[in-house]
């Protein structure tokens, strides 16, 4: 027995093991750390030691009966919903809901182990779903329980431990510079072309565009503050962007401030129209009457009759943003500069993201040093 640990016999191959954690601050009392091993007392005193060490080190963690309902519920509530955007939270949640919950919900936080993440994992991709909802569904917990090291409710991340599906890598799919004219000029007397026309020439996220207000624009300078962001219950809000490089400023081609300009004309008309009962956010982009507008509906009342109108091919509104990419890296634009109008994190993402335009960069950097050098 030492001061700060000891076994007692408490009968025949059984033995409690104690560690003293120190006094509580505000009453002196002294706290322990108890446990009873069924075994040898060689067994019980590699097990204080073990105790002992975790206590010396910063990693012990006490005993708790939290099971991962309950903690899920709580990093939700308190670290997430203040951290992430409205929509993040909601596909954190939806994701939890679905895939973990239904398998983990009742087990006690400090027993999870990789294995038991590992085979969920597996039973999700032999039901059909794909790689990459495994790996949204990871992200959401392997972040939670990043959170609960931090708390000190688990010593170690047991999501760390797990091997993830491999997430086949889509090529994009984008209009050629010949289909993005022929888009453009069948979207010609749609209500919403400056919108077709700020995405194909900006870059822009579509929530960014949604989000705009028009003391954003200036002359043939877009500046890109915030997003529009549907919440889980249905309704909006104008939240952070993306990352902080997503705050930016974008320059317009003449074109694209010609169709703003046209734009504001038209939606000045239907104010008019509404009188009193138009809704002014002073949003770029938004309905006849003034309320923001919907991804999925505008998708399916707008983008795709014009798309399907000039004979494309299927993509999605999406795509428009790496149209605008993949033709100025394809006609030599430097990867910096369309990384920053993107407001991407870094030019390695952008590189990897549209990696499919690097054979053709290529080629022409090989006919440069031919004109060069021979």
């Amino acid at each position: 027995m030492s001061r700060r640990g000891q076994i007692i016999d408490r009968g025949e191959n059984r033995w409690l093991v104690r560690a003293s954690l120190g006094r509580e601050p505000k009453t002196g009392t002294r706290r322990y750390h108890s446990k009873t091993i069924h075994g040898t007392k060689r067994e019980a005193s590699q097990y204080l030691t073990k105790v002992l060490r975790e206590l010396d080190m910063g990693s012990y963690v006490e005993q708790s009966q939290v099971t991962v309902g309950e903690f899920l519920d709580d990093w939700l509530a308190t670290v997430a919903k203040p951290r992430v955007s409205p929509r993040t939270l909601g596909d954190y949640r939806g994701n939890l809901t679905r895939y973990i919950r239904p398998t983990l919900e009742e087990r006690r936080l400090q027993d999870l182990r990789p294995f038991e993440i590992q085979h969920l994992y597996a039973a999700m991709l032999e039901r059909g779903l794909s790689p990459r909802t495994v790996r949204a569904t990871h992200a959401a917990l392997h972040s939670a329980l990043d959170q609960a090291v931090k708390w000190q409710l688990v010593p170690r991340n047991p999501a760390n431990l797990v091997d993830l599906p491999k997430q086949p890598k889509r090529e994009r799919s984008v209009f050629t510079a010949e289909e993005a004219c022929r888009f453009l000029h069948t979207s010609r007397s749609d209500r919403l072309r400056a919108l077709w026309v700020v995405l194909l020439t900006t870059g822009l996220r579509p929530g960014e565009a949604l989000g705009l207000r028009w003391n954003d624009w200036s002359g043939d300078r877009l500046r890109i503050q915030r997003a529009l962001t549907r919440t889980a219950e249905g309704g909006w809000v104008l939240a952070e962007p993306k990352t902080s490089r997503s705050r930016r400023t974008v320059t317009l081609p003449t074109s694209t401030v010609d169709a703003l300009t046209s734009h504001r004309a038209g939606q000045a008309r239907e104010k008019l129209q509404w009188g009193p009962d138009y809704q002014d956010d002073g949003l770029v982009f938004c309905t006849a009457r003034g309320t923001p507008l919907d991804l999925p509906g505008i998708t399916r009342r707008h983008f795709h009759p014009i798309r399907e109108a000039a004979g494309l091919p299927r993509i999605c509104i999406k795509d428009l943003r790496h149209t605008c990419a993949t033709l100025l890296l394809a006609a030599g634009e430097h990867p910096k500069i369309v990384s920053e109008r993107l407001g991407h994190s870094s030019i390695t993402l952008t590189m990897d993201t549209y990696s499919h335009v690097l054979p053709d960069m290529q080629r022409d950097t090989a006919e440069k040093l031919e004109a060069l050098l021979f």
